[in-house]
């Protein structure tokens, strides 16, 4: 409300911002202080691995992970329920009791595979934390990326990126089943590029035709009536030179995860068939599996990965969560 921020009002105004890795440590420490930990739990490394993460989100991780381990009737809650219980927080809970067809299966394999491979061939993605096919929350599977470090902001090349992994997982599709197979589940990844890319135009001054203009309305709570005070500055010209932008942009993300797919469509089946078998592989796995390598898990066959063949019928609908966006997401999913 701008009455209670005018001048006399409140003479400080502090913006508690969500708190960096070092911030993040010692929340962890203090919600950790009275809960028995393994002498593998590495809270710098958790702290790492939780980018965007609030007070309350850590509150959560920590006691989600106590509550794993009493559940195995461990008395020490070790490094792994800390992990499963970020990939709760963070992708929502498994499903597993949720039954899929076979067929079901290798369509979330392969558009699961191909966002995973775009984000490991496009420069300017976030690394490849985990990509699993088993449901979480309201997603049949979901790709997980993580960024390095905080990040406050993002370039276009990484905006671009992004736009590219949006779209790996419907051209995966595509490539596999033809056409006339696409269905609804990349609905969620349309609308993540769509934004994006309309952003990209009319708030962030990335398009050269439109130069450093902001076309958007303020999104400010209207406050006494001052909405009736805005008017439509852009003209006709303007709105549709700015569809245009927007769509060259998504198309170019397009085209991108395409040539990546299309040239790389044997690590495609390779991933798929490794998601398959294992379900869930993190990003070294994800790369081992690609190469053709071992996972290095205790169960590989000798073997290796099976092997799919034959093309699958109707597609499910893969609806994912949005990916953090300060991590991010994703495009993670």
């Amino acid at each position: 409300d701008p009455a209670l921020l005018r001048p006399g009002r409140f003479d400080r105004q502090v913006v508690v911002p969500r708190p960096d890795i070092d911030g993040r440590e010692k929340i962890l420490s203090v919600h950790t202080k009275k809960k028995p930990l393994a002498p593998d739990v590495d809270l710098r490394k958790i702290a790492r691995g939780t980018p965007g993460f609030s007070g309350a989100d850590l509150a959560n991780l920590a006691n989600e992970a106590a509550l794993l381990a009493a559940r195995k009737g461990k008395r020490l809650i070790a490094a792994d329920e800390f992990e499963e219980a970020k990939d709760k927080v963070m992708m929502g809970a498994e499903r597993r009791s949720m039954v899929m067809t076979e067929e079901e299966k290798k369509a979330t394999a392969y558009h699961e595979a191909g966002h995973a491979l775009v984000s490991l061939h496009v420069d300017g993605c976030d690394p490849l934390h985990k990509v699993t096919i088993i449901p979480r929350g309201r997603a049949l599977g979901v790709t997980w990326n993580l960024p390095e470090r905080d990040r406050y902001s993002m370039n276009m090349k990484q905006m671009k990126a992004r736009l590219a992994l949006c779209f790996g997982g419907r051209i995966a599709e595509q490539l596999i089943y033809g056409k006339d197979e696409l269905n609804t589940g990349a609905a969620n990844d349309i609308q993540q590029a769509t934004d994006m890319a309309r952003s990209m135009v009319m708030e962030y001054g990335m398009s050269e035709k439109l130069g450093w203009l902001r076309y958007r309305d303020n999104q400010e709570e209207v406050f006494l009536g001052h909405s009736v005070a805005r008017t439509q500055s852009i003209s006709g010209d303007t709105a549709r030179l700015i569809d245009e932008e927007v769509r060259r942009f998504v198309e170019e993300g397009e085209a991108t995860a395409r040539k990546v797919l299309t040239e790389n469509i044997d690590e495609l089946h390779r991933l798929a068939a490794a998601l398959l078998e294992y379900e869930t592989l993190s990003g070294d796995e994800a790369k081992r599996a690609i190469a053709g390598e071992p996972i290095g898990r205790d169960d590989d066959r000798d073997s290796g990965v099976a092997a799919i063949s034959g093309h699958a019928g109707s597609l499910p609908q893969v609806k994912r969560r949005p990916k953090p966006f300060g991590d991010a997401s994703t495009q993670g999913a």
